[in-house]
């Protein structure tokens, strides 16, 4: 049994650190437009408009049902042969796509959840007094929602950045394909996949940090 390279993984890291940036560029778009689409997707199922409904439904049952690789190849290979304005479409571009729509079916839910979980006196007491459905949950509604809901969008948030490394399937050199290329030339795929999985783990953890010093301000903020 032959040892770890541990100079060649030294040597790795700065190859690896320089393709961070573009995995943390891909998740923080995916998040943010991801966030924007669920809310509308939320408010659609919370107010059950009529045929709007169940298409939003059908969309959250597909994108919650089939796979992330499945969605990216389809967005990336698929779609280009049927719509000729994709045709030019970047890896970049149809991972950020795929990521935004297969995590926004899932934040949805929960966005959903945390609206319905506020108590329904809330509703019936701004409605006696004359609000408008848009006021109502931009003023009363959305902003409880939004801290009993915060924690679960930094678990989705944690996904998207390790989905981020699927990205490498669509010819995108972020930090699992640089790890890939890297082991394809030297053949040492143990120290190459190593190092790339301590990079996501140091990230992860460090998310994971704010995400526990969140739920405590959170949880402070609902007892006073």
């Amino acid at each position: 049994m032959r040892a770890l390279d541990l100079g060649y993984m030294l040597d790795l890291v700065p190859v690896i650190l320089g393709y961070v940036p573009l995995t943390l560029f891909m998740a923080v778009v995916s998040m943010l437009a991801a966030l924007v689409l669920a809310s509308l997707l939320a408010i659609v199922r919370v107010q059950r408009l009529p045929v709007l409904d169940r298409v939003v439904a059908l969309f959250i049952s597909f994108f919650r049902g089939t796979p992330l690789l499945v969605q990216l190849f389809l967005f990336y290979f698929g779609l280009p042969q049927l719509l000729t304005a994709l045709e030019g479409i970047n890896g970049v571009s149809a991972a950020i796509f795929g990521l935004t729509l297969h995590f926004a079916a899932y934040m949805a839910e929960s966005i959903r959840g945390a609206i319905l979980g506020v108590d329904r006196s809330q509703w019936e007491a701004a409605q006696s007094i004359g609000m408008t459905q848009g006021q109502l949950l931009r003023r009363i509604i959305l902003p409880q929602a939004t801290r009993t809901v915060a924690p679960t969008l930094m678990n989705y948030f944690i996904d998207m950045i390790k989905g981020t490394s699927l990205a490498f399937t669509l010819g995108v050199t972020e930090m699992m394909g640089a790890a890939q290329k890297e082991a394809a030339g030297s053949f040492l795929y143990l120290e190459a996949y190593l190092i790339v999985a301590i990079f996501y783990w140091v990230i992860v953890e460090t998310l994971s940090v704010g995400q526990r010093a969140l739920e405590t301000r959170l949880g402070k903020a609902v007892a006073r």
